[in-house]
């Protein structure tokens, strides 16, 4: 079975198989990384965690993790440290670090209900029963993913 994906082009909808780089995701590889990141540095109890430790243990490239590193301490997750004996350490708790914080960062809202009809309004939007269910869907998995936290994953309470 192949799902389609509507696509607009010249203003028509057209439907095509998706491909491998085209699946959904819910957590993108910006936040993969900096959640696998964050965990890390969480696991080194308080100590500075250099970059290059990080990329050679995590075998992340360098110049994307450095990218998501500086958005998480301009965020307060990470504090950053110049210089000789330089690096990263949590700029909070690893229980006050929670997985849906870090998507929000790099994804920005959870949102399942974009309508296939952007650049207006639906009509149909107060009683279109795949809105209300995506809609609830949204909620629960934004609060399962609200569960989450640093600590959760590294087994630390």
């Amino acid at each position: 079975m192949t799902l389609n994906c509507l696509k607009t082009k010249g203003g028509l909808l057209e439907g095509r198989p998706l491909n491998n780089k085209e699946k959904m995701k819910l957590i993108t590889r910006d936040t993969d990384y900096a959640l696998r990141a964050v965990c890390f540095i969480a696991k080194q109890s308080n100590k500075i965690v250099p970059v290059s430790k990080m990329i050679k243990e995590l075998k992340m490239p360098g110049p994307f993790l450095r990218k998501i590193l500086q958005v998480l301490n301009r965020k307060g997750i990470l504090k950053s440290y110049k210089g000789q004996g330089g690096g990263f350490s949590l700029g909070v708790s690893p229980g006050g670090i929670y997985l849906v914080k870090l998507a929000e960062i790099f994804q920005g809202p959870l949102k399942l209900n974009d309508c296939i009809f952007r650049s207006k309004a639906c009509p149909s939007v107060k009683v279109c029963a795949l809105s209300t269910k995506l809609k609830k869907i949204e909620r629960m998995v934004k609060r399962e993913l609200s569960l989450i936290t640093i600590a959760s994953l590294i087994g630390r309470r």
